[in-house]
């Protein structure tokens, strides 16, 4: 038998429970009501509300706190079964849980095993690991779409990594008609140093040329005595294609 806790010990929601349950058997340990008419009442058995009182007489409003299960969070199922509702549960169309409960419980009868609830069924099924349902169910290239890491090369050094991107920048200005247009700002960035390393600006929305135009800059040399960032970058994710036709005649080195 465990010793009795301290009220001052438990957490405010035992307290709060202890309390409650007090509150329910107090009418048969001080007005002497029927045990029948009280577990009616609370809808528990007359075998659950006398250890209630029990762990009162024994334990004091402490013994009336729930107690945990030994084995709280563990399923008591032969991991064959547990193997076989998993797999059930993985196949295609997906089955529902009121068929795998049905075919579990025939194989648990078979085999002489207890026959597993339905809410315990629904856990397993509930628990299987979610990327594994999906690819069952979906196929890879869903798999691939909603789980696959996706991988971000990092530069090591400087100039080994490029990115470019464009901008409409918070102002307006007056193109050659007159009109207020809202100009772009081409970058060329650095990925390991975050130093600009060359940029375009144009009143025209963004095209593969403003780009070139920006890694042109990125390229060559600065005439300005503190931007140092300058190199030939010999690789790129772009596409090929007329874009990629554009891009290069720009880069084009005169002779």
């Amino acid at each position: 038998m465990s010793e009795p806790q301290c009220l001052t010990s438990l957490a405010e929601h035992e307290r709060v429970e202890a309390l409650r349950r007090f509150h329910e058997i107090r009418p048969l340990l001080e007005e002497g009501v029927p045990p029948a008419h009280i577990a009616q009442q609370l809808g528990v058995t007359v075998r659950t509300l006398q250890r209630w009182v029990r762990r009162y007489h024994t334990q004091g409003l402490s013994g009336l706190v729930r107690t945990p299960r030994a084995d709280a969070g563990r399923r008591r199922l032969p991991p064959d079964l547990q193997r076989f509702i998993e797999g059930l549960a993985l196949r295609i169309p997906p089955p529902s849980v009121a068929s795998i409960h049905r075919r579990a419980a025939d194989v648990a009868r078979d085999r002489g095993w207890a026959v597993p609830s339905y809410d315990c069924v629904h856990d397993i099924v509930r628990a299987l690991d979610p990327a594994l349902v999906t690819l069952a169910h979906k196929g890879p290239k869903v798999y691939g779409a909603q789980f696959d890491l996706v991988v971000r090369r990092e530069a090591r050094a400087p100039n080994e990594v490029w990115q470019a991107d464009h901008t409409p920048l918070d102002l307006w200005v007056r193109d050659d008609t007159g009109q207020p247009a809202r100009p772009w700002l081409t970058v060329v960035l650095d990925d390991f140093s975050r130093a600009i390393a060359g940029y375009a600006l144009s009143l025209q929305a963004p095209s593969a040329l403003h780009t070139a135009l920006a890694l042109r800059q990125a390229i060559w040399r600065k005439s300005e005595a503190g931007w140092h960032v300058c190199g030939v970058h010999v690789s790129s994710d772009r596409p090929r294609g007329r874009a990629a036709a554009a891009v290069d005649s720009t880069l084009t080195v005169p002779p």
